[in-house]
C-alpha cells in the first residue's frame, strides 16, 4: 500500500497580523495544517498569544530568517548599522565559507529558535528565501535541530512538473524559479547526507520553488500528480486572508486552503493530509 502524505505549510507565520489571520481563517475554515514563524516578525507576540492558542493541532516550525527584517542578536555581518539584515541570498552564499560570517549566523538562528521555543513546541525548521539550504548554513541547521530535538528539517527538493497554463510560463518569474530548482535540488543532494548522519527527518518533496510567486490550486495539484511513491510532499505558501489583498498573490495562496475541491483531489491522489507533529507523534 503506498503511503503518501502532504503537508500544506503557511511560511511568514508572524510577519505581520494580515499573515497571522490567514493562519488562522486557515486552520479553522480550511486545510492549513503547520505554519513556520518568524521570530523576528512584526507580529510574532499576537501570533503567539492570540494564533496559536486557537489552533491546538497546527503544526509549528521556525522560519529562521537573516533576510528581512531585525537581527535578534548582534550580527554585524548579517545586517546594517540599525542592526537590519542586508544580504541577499546570492550574499549569503558568498559568504558561506567565512567562520566568523558561519559563527553569526549559528548564533542568530540559536536565538531565533529558543525564542519562539519560549512560547510553543516546535516540529520543523525551515527558512525564508530557503536559506538554510546552502550546505554550509545548513550544516548549522541540522546540528541546532539535533541539539534542540526537534524532529524534521525541510529539504528544497522538487521535481519538474508543469501546469497546463501559458499564464504561468510567460512571464519573469518563472524562469527563475527554474535555476533555483536546479541549485536547490543540487543543495539538497549534498543536505541528505548531514540528515542522514544526524537521524533527522524530512519532507521527501517540496512544492513551491518552481512557482515561486505563482502558486494557486493548480500548481499544488499538478506538483502532487507527478509523485507516485511513498513520501512527504510539502507545499509552501504565503498566505494573506485579509479583503484588502484580494489581487494580491498572497490572497491567491490564502484561497488554496479554502479550497474543497483541491482538498478532494488530494485525497484521490492517494495523499493523507497531515503535519510534520503529526506525523512524529506517529512514529
Amino acid at each position: 500500500m503506498v503511503n503518501k502524505k502532504f503537508i500544506l505549510n503557511a511560511d511568514d507565520f508572524g510577519m505581520s497580523k494580515a499573515f497571522n489571520r490567514a493562519v488562522l481563517d486557515g486552520y479553522h475554515n480550511g486545510f492549513l495544517t503547520s505554519a513556520s514563524l518568524c521570530a523576528n516578525g512584526k507580529a510574532f507576540n499576537a501570533g503567539v498569544n492570540e494564533i496559536i492558542p486557537e489552533c491546538p493541532n497546527l503544526g509549528i516550525g521556525v522560519h529562521l530568517n537573516i533576510i528581512e527584517g531585525r537581527s535578534l542578536t548582534k550580527a554585524p555581518m548579517l545586517t546594517n548599522k540599525r542592526g537590519k539584515f542586508n544580504n541577499s541570498f546570492g550574499q549569503i552564499l558568498l559568504k558561506s565559507n567565512n567562520p566568523q560570517f558561519l559563527n553569526q549566523v549559528e548564533f542568530e538562528f540559536r536565538t531565533q529558535i529558543e525564542t519562539v521555543m519560549n512560547y510553543t513546541k516546535v516540529d520543523h525548521l525551515d527558512s525564508h528565501v530557503h536559506t538554510h539550504a546552502i550546505p554550509n548554513i545548513f550544516k548549522i541547521t541540522a546540528k541546532l535541530a539535533k541539539e534542540y530535538s526537534i524532529p524534521y528539517i525541510r529539504m528544497q527538493y522538487e521535481e519538474m512538473y508543469f501546469v497546463p497554463s501559458i499564464k504561468k510560463h510567460l512571464n519573469f518569474k518563472y524562469p527563475p524559479n527554474i535555476l533555483k530548482i536546479l541549485l536547490l535540488n543540487s543543495f539538497t543532494k549534498q543536505n541528505k547526507k548531514v540528515v542522514e548522519e544526524l537521524g533527522l527527518k524530512t519532507n521527501d518533496y517540496l512544492i513551491g520553488v518552481g512557482y515561486t510567486g505563482l502558486m494557486d490550486d493548480l500548481t499544488v495539484e499538478y506538483g502532487l500528480k507527478v509523485l507516485d511513491d511513498d513520501c512527504i510532499a510539502e507545499a509552501l505558501i504565503h498566505p494573506c486572508s485579509y479583503a484588502s489583498a484580494k489581487n494580491n498573490q498572497h490572497y491567491t495562496e490564502f484561497l488554496i486552503t479554502q479550497n474543497k475541491s483541491l482538498k478532494d483531489k488530494i485525497n484521490r491522489l492517494g495523499f493523507e493530509i497531515t503535519n510534520y507533529k503529526r506525523e512524529y507523534a506517529n512514529k
